[in-house]
């Protein structure tokens, strides 16, 4: 993942709009994930904020993405 741009994005978690900054590989595999799960994005990274405890959301989402690769 080295020399990849940080990417920061809105999104709308429980009616709220937050920024998220992930590199774009992952807002790529996010993307490919929630399209094989018809489903959008935003729908899929409210599912990994509702589970996520005391993780910060960013490593959630990386985590999340590296655990659907392997």
């Amino acid at each position: 993942m080295f020399g990849h741009a940080v990417v920061k994005r809105s999104v709308t978690l429980n009616g709220h709009r937050t920024s998220i900054s992930l590199e774009e590989p992952f807002w790529l595999h996010l993307h490919d994930i929630a399209t094989s799960q018809n489903r959008s994005v935003n729908n899929l990274i409210s599912e990994i904020d509702e589970s996520r405890g005391e993780t910060g959301l960013s490593s959630a989402l990386r985590l999340y993405v590296l655990h659907k690769l392997t």
